[in-house]
């Protein structure tokens, strides 16, 4: 049972042949996960992917074609399934949570189907710098063992919905 599995208290998901970009949901500085300050993310406990330091408010995007599962009720986390079953994560910030939602306002909305570039949530970037422990936000892939490579871009400027940030072979 894959970590999205855990979030929405299903059964696994069957992944299906796929190759395919996911974009950067925000805008910012690409890092490598290790950077992230949290060993959960740090240490790829959720999964395997990639961060991004945002650079200034913006909106989170769909970083693929699919299904928004879950978002989380403070707005600061949302999962989305593509339509080939790859389980993408994005967290914004560490300790986001603690904020009770303060800083971020819901667009899209769970069982929504979404495309690449859709707008899900706002953010408050000055705000969740100021009062979160880190603003650096892991875009994490949960069922990463399912395919040969994750073509991660870890270095580099990401413009939301444009930039790919990892490029998926099964």
């Amino acid at each position: 049972m894959g970590f999205f599995d855990f979030l929405k208290g299903n059964k696994e998901t069957s992944v299906k042949e796929f190759e395919g970009k996911v974009l950067a949901p925000i805008s910012g500085n690409i890092l490598p996960l290790s950077q992230v300050p949290d060993e959960v993310f740090a240490q790829k406990m959720v999964g395997d992917g990639i961060a991004i330091e945002p650079t200034a408010s913006g909106i989170m995007l769909s970083p693929a074609d699919g299904r928004v599962e879950k978002i989380f009720d403070t707005n600061h986390a949302f999962s989305i399934v593509t339509t080939a079953g790859v389980e993408i994560f994005v967290h914004f910030g560490m300790d986001t949570v603690k904020l009770d939602g303060k800083g971020f306002e819901r667009i899209a909305n769970e069982g929504d189907t979404v495309k690449a570039g859709d707008p899900l949530i706002r953010y408050d970037y000055d705000f969740l710098k100021e009062n979160a422990k880190s603003i650096i936000t892991p875009v994490i892939i949960s069922n990463y063992e399912d395919y040969a490579d994750l073509g991660k871009v870890e270095t580099g400027a990401a413009e939301a919905g444009k930039t790919v940030v990892l490029d998926i072979k099964k």
